[in-house]
């Protein structure tokens, strides 16, 4: 929301008062002068009227998990666990998955209270590349890499998939980069040489790759400088 229109919106100003305000540099968004009303603020703002706190703002907060196995990408569910089940966290209702996995996929999972993040995270047009370690039940041959690299035709919804990048590292493992997130995506390409995907773990979004010191299950809070990166 822009500056001026937050103002405006609280009881105690109307718009008079709120360009007069801003004109004065009496308003100070996250401890900075603003006097340009066109200033995007959000709910984690702070922003004080001289020494009175029009709003507090709350802290941003995002957390990397090893998602199991068997536990949903979903805030509730009525038959499974869901990842919020594995959170100790106060207010965890707060938060939101940036890039859910399948039920039996595992692997970096993040989540958070910032929407913007999460879809400069996940928008294709970002073009951050998710990293998954692909296993299956056919060996993989080097026709994989070229297909991938020139995309694959999904049918029913009339697209072609961005390209990927696929790097073999035995007879039936390979490191798989996307750059979008279409439904079953990963398990659809490899279905195209009918070669059965049977495990599927994602090691990367980004910038940001699963902490090798979390077991299945566990998380921590990304530092400053972490969440930072996106």
């Amino acid at each position: 929301m822009r500056l001026d229109r937050f103002l405006s919106n609280l009881p105690q100003f109307s718009r008079a008062d709120a360009r007069l305000l801003l004109a004065s540099g009496r308003i100070r968004v996250d401890g900075t002068a603003v006097r340009d009303g066109r200033c995007e603020v959000r709910e984690f703002s702070r922003i004080e009227l001289d020494d009175q706190l029009l709003q507090a703002g709350k802290p941003a907060r995002f957390f990397m998990l090893h998602k199991p196995v068997g536990v949903v990408s979903a805030t509730e569910h009525p038959e499974h666990r869901t990842v919020l089940d594995l959170l100790d966290e106060p207010d965890k209702h707060e938060l939101h998955i940036a890039g859910r996995l399948d039920l039996n996929t595992s692997g970096l999972l993040l989540l958070t209270n910032d929407g913007l993040w999460s879809r400069r995270l996940t928008e294709p047009r970002s073009r951050l590349g998710k990293v998954y370690r692909v296993r299956t039940e056919q060996p993989i041959s080097a026709e994989y890499i070229e297909v991938f690299a020139r995309g694959l035709y999904f049918a029913y919804e009339d697209l072609t998939t961005l390209p990927a990048e696929l790097q073999i590292l035995d007879s039936h493992s390979a490191l798989l980069t996307l750059h979008e997130g279409r439904y079953h995506q990963v398990k659809r390409m490899f279905g195209h040489f009918q070669n059965k995907v049977l495990a599927l773990h994602r090691e990367r979004m980004g910038p940001l790759q699963l902490d090798p010191s979390l077991a299945p299950g566990a998380y921590r809070a990304l530092s400053a400088e972490e969440a930072a990166l996106v």
